[in-house]
């Protein structure tokens, strides 16, 4: 049998409060929670929250926003090549009679590269206006025409 301390043995009589445990918030959140809270007068917050209930992937939102931002800071579209050095292209093309493909041979880059460029779709690149230049003879950066 274990040992027993000699001590007086004493009872407490503090009282003993038991708390209702506290709601939780998804309780809280509950309709039926909220009316009961409106019908006591109880106070009722609400808040809205940043596109709530919003279609996320339509075209506003944050991402507007975004491209807004990088539009004031960086131009919005890439420079083109000018209707200049297009038209020097393709002239001096035409008199070596070359076609597009054989001038992208020449230039070890892909024919629609050429195309774009002769359309003035592409976004001029040194390395192959220089390419062109060597090929074709005829000068197509800086001042054209001179």
């Amino acid at each position: 049998m274990p040992n027993r301390s000699a001590g007086v043995i004493r009872q407490d009589w503090e009282p003993v409060v038991l708390h209702k445990a506290k709601p939780k918030a998804h309780e809280l959140r509950d309709p039926k929670a909220v009316n009961a809270a409106l019908r006591t007068g109880a106070e009722v917050v609400t808040v809205k929250k940043f596109d709530g209930g919003a279609n996320k992937k339509s075209g506003g939102g944050p991402a507007v926003y975004a491209r807004k931002l990088d539009e004031v800071t960086e131009p919005a579209s890439l420079e083109r090549v000018a209707g200049e050095v297009r038209h020097a292209i393709q002239k001096a093309r035409l008199e070596k009679k070359m076609s597009q493909a054989e001038l992208a041979k020449q230039i070890n880059e892909r024919t629609q590269v050429v195309q774009e460029y002769e359309n003035g779709k592409a976004v001029p690149n040194q390395a192959v206006l220089s390419k062109m230049e060597r090929v074709l003879g005829v000068k197509l950066r800086g001042k054209v025409g001179k």
